[in-house]
């Protein structure tokens, strides 16, 4: 559980890549990186050995990603992870590899990319540009007014409302079942720092635009500079038409 706690908050971080790491990445792994659906079935991977620029593996109970207290905790967790995979492994064999792949594999890879998609939009792909902050221009409370709310439609109470993401980073002790409350009576206290989020129909269709713009447009950031913000790089996909036709 640890270890899922602290990589459902660090994983938004992924995607927030220094220009000298960018820089460092060959083509192809830049590619994987802002081209669909591969971003979407990062998660097991990042749980194994983080993102580019950072050291450390979710499952090594003596990774810097951990304090001493927490050993302990890491090495049941990892244990477990161990034996679920050993149980799956001798699933394979009494039910066969296709009833498994059914029954779980397809199963578990719809929640990675489902989890994927809800972390990332709740930090990334706003039509203004959303700023990062560091050293002394952070704090707790800027850091959570830079994320989003959105709307999934009928899916918001399958969500526990986890929609209401901005209230969420601010004030995580509020359970699930008052969020929507508590961001209506904190959306007046927010004022021009909360970017209403766009109405959805029953399913969130919408949000596709917003993950494909996000993904076009915002590569890296600066290496210098206290607020930062996403930049693009124009050579990742080629050049443009516009570009091609001069």
């Amino acid at each position: 559980m640890q270890q899922f706690y602290d990589s459902v908050i660090l994983y938004h971080l992924i995607s927030q890549l220094s220009e000298k790491i960018y820089n460092s990445l060959d083509k192809g792994t830049k590619l994987l990186r802002f081209t669909l659906p591969f971003p979407m079935l990062a998660y097991p991977f990042y749980l194994w050995s983080r993102s580019p620029g950072k050291k450390g593996s979710h499952f090594d109970p003596n990774s810097d990603l951990f304090v001493e207290s927490e050993r302990k905790d890491i090495i049941t967790s990892t244990a477990c992870w161990t034996a679920m995979v050993a149980l799956l492994g001798v699933l394979s064999f009494v039910m066969g590899p296709v009833q498994l792949i059914k029954l779980y594999i397809v199963p578990y890879w719809i929640f990675v990319m489902w989890l994927d998609l809800v972390t990332y939009l709740h930090h990334h792909g706003h039509e203004d540009k959303l700023p990062w902050y560091r050293g002394k221009e952070w704090s707790y409370l800027r850091g959570g007014l830079t994320t989003l709310d959105r709307d999934y439609g009928w899916i918001n109470n399958i969500h526990h409302d986890i929609g209401t993401h901005v209230i969420h980073h601010l004030f995580p002790q509020i359970p699930h079942y008052h969020l929507v409350e508590a961001t209506e009576a904190a959306r007046p206290v927010f004022g021009k720092y909360y970017k209403e989020p766009n109405k959805s129909g029953p399913l969130p269709f919408h949000l596709l635009g917003s993950l494909i713009r996000s993904m076009k447009k915002d590569h890296y950031v600066s290496d210098t500079g206290d607020v930062v913000y996403y930049q693009t790089d124009p050579k990742l996909y080629g050049p443009s038409e516009s570009d091609s036709s001069t």
